[in-house]
Parts: C-alpha cells; sequence; structure tokens
C-alpha cells in the first residue's frame, strides 16, 4: 500500500543517456513527479552522463522530447541539450567525486582496494546474482596502479535496512547481493553509486523512486554515505521503489539491450495515456485514473 512522501519533498528525475527512454523509464518519471507535485515538492532533472562511452546526442534530445510528450515539467535542471552539456553535466562535478573519493580513503584506510579484474574475468568469476566473489581482495595492489578499479570492502553480513514507501520495510544483504562494488573506475572518474549519493546531496534529494531493480544499488548507497566525508544525510533520504515493466518474454525493460530498431516509448506509443494507465494499476487505482494525468494526479 502506497504511504505518501513526509513534506519537504525534494526529488529528481535521473535518465541516463544511453538509450531511446522506453515504458519502465516513463513509469518511473511520470511517478516521481506525481509523488513530488502531490506534496508540493521541488523537482530536479538530473541527467547522469558519466557513462559517456554509450552516450549519444540523440538519446540526450529523447529525454527532453520524452519528458514534454509525458506533460512533465520540472523546477531545477537544464532547458535543453545544449544548456545540460554547458552547465548540467556530470562531467562539470568529477573533481567534486574525486574530493570526496580521496577524503574518505584518508578517513577510512582500508576501505578501498584495488580490482585489476578485466569484464571477461569478472563475467566469467561473478556468482549467479552477479555478486563480486572478492578476487582482488587480499592481493594488495597499490590503490593508485593503472588500469585499475577500486571497490569498497563490504564486511560479511552487512545488513542494510529501508523503509519503503510502496513495499514496506526492506531488508537488504549487501554483501550478498552486490558484494565489494566498484566505487572508482578504471578510467579513474568516481563510479555510479559514489556519483549519485553525492549527487542527492548536492540537490538536497529527500525522495528516490527507483524500480525494484535498483534495490541493491539503494543499499549499496545507504551503506557507502556513512563513509563519504559529508555525505551522512543521504541516510534520511526517503525511499520508493516500483515494480518493473517486462516485455513479451518476461523480461525487464532496458536501454542497453535496445534492438537497433527500438525507438522509445514515444514511437511505441499512440499517446502518453499508455504511461499514465500503467502509473494507476502500479498504485492500485481504479482504471479510469489513468485517462489522463491530470485525472491520476487528483485520484492519488
Amino acid at each position: 500500500m502506497l504511504q505518501l512522501p513526509v513534506p519537504p519533498v525534494v526529488s529528481r528525475l535521473a535518465p541516463t543517456p544511453s538509450g531511446f527512454l522506453h515504458l519502465g523509464n516513463a513509469i518511473n518519471f511520470t511517478l516521481t513527479w506525481l509523488l513530488t507535485r502531490q506534496a508540493g515538492g521541488v523537482l530536479h532533472l538530473r541527467i547522469d552522463d558519466l557513462d559517456r562511452a554509450r552516450f549519444r546526442p540523440a538519446y540526450l534530445e529523447n529525454i527532453f522530447r520524452t519528458l514534454e510528450w509525458l506533460g512533465l515539467d520540472y523546477d531545477q535542471g537544464p532547458s535543453g541539450p545544449d544548456d545540460f552539456e554547458r552547465s548540467f553535466s556530470q562531467r562539470h562535478f568529477l573533481s567534486l567525486y574525486e574530493e570526496v573519493l580521496q577524503a574518505a580513503r584518508q578517513a577510512h584506510p582500508g576501505m578501498f582496494y584495488t580490482c585489476r579484474c578485466s569484464r571477461t574475468e569478472l563475467a566469467r568469476q561473478a556468482s549467479p546474482t552477479g555478486c563480486y566473489p572478492g578476487t582482488c581482495r587480499n592481493h594488495s595492489l597499490p590503490l593508485l596502479a593503472p588500469g585499475t578499479a577500486w571497490r569498497a570492502l563490504v564486511p560479511s553480513a552487512t545488513t542494510i535496512h529501508i523503509p519503503d514507501l510502496l513495499q514496506g520495510p526492506v531488508t537488504s544483504h549487501l554483501n550478498a547481493v552486490l558484494g565489494d562494488f566498484i566505487v572508482r573506475k578504471k578510467d579513474g572518474i568516481a563510479a555510479y553509486q559514489v556519483a549519485s549519493v553525492i549527487d542527492d546531496v548536492r540537490l538536497g534529494v529527500t525522495l528516490v523512486v527507483r524500480g525494484l531493480d535498483l534495490l541493491p544499488s539503494t543499499a549499496a548507497q545507504l551503506w557507502l554515505a556513512h563513509y563519504l566525508p559529508g555525505q551522512a544525510r543521504f541516510s534520511e533520504t526517503q525511499f520508493l521503489h516500483h515494480g518493473l515493466v517486462t516485455d513479451e518474454n518476461g523480461q525487464k525493460l532496458s536501454k542497453s539491450t535496445q534492438a537497433g530498431e527500438q525507438r522509445g516509448i514515444m514511437a511505441e506509443a499512440n499517446s502518453p495515456q499508455v504511461v499514465y494507465q500503467a502509473v494507476a494499476k502500479l498504485l492500485g487505482l481504479l482504471p479510469e485514473a489513468g485517462r489522463s494525468l491530470e485525472v491520476l494526479c487528483a485520484s492519488v
């Protein structure tokens, strides 16, 4: 049963320009917008573009076009692709991420260790859950060794309790679902888990709406925030993890698995009503609540 977030609410839409936005993305954005507007809160557009290898200008433009198509506004963030590149890209905050990582390294010696595993090795070694087996944990490689990543050393039996606005109380065993996760990539740039925490704290975010597939990331970030200097406020964030949208084969929708001809939700749906109806169903509302964004908003 849905529990509405406690004001003051500050939330964010956090798409990645690594593919065309699909139905799952649109549902997440609409639900985030809905909860923020119902609470009279502030909504940021925070585009996560650390993965520049998969970045495409067409994907970036698709974010703005999809939000307009859905009828979703936001209070803070870039007005368009050029404004994003000029002032809002995560590339402008790389020095901040690195500063926090180095401060954590100094404050908590032994918290990070060096990993030299290749993608091929990782795919071969990973457990069925994708959990890193700790291959490099005891190799004692220098943290500044070239061509290596940093991992956080997650103690055994690390349990994170998450009060969820839709799922109720959730318990995540971080060492089992994610293991020693990467905090600094081989290119020397902060990894997603670090940048996401710092960005949310920087923007004053109090509500994060995510799919259930990101529950391990939530656990990782809540654990990590305690060790990143200046980021402890992240632990006060309210979370809502919603169910996932799957394709005809039962697989979750993902931009990373898009076929070449797939152009996203705008190209696949006749109108955004498909999204509104999906959100209404997700929240257990009557079907007519999905007739329009206005009706959906009035039904929550």
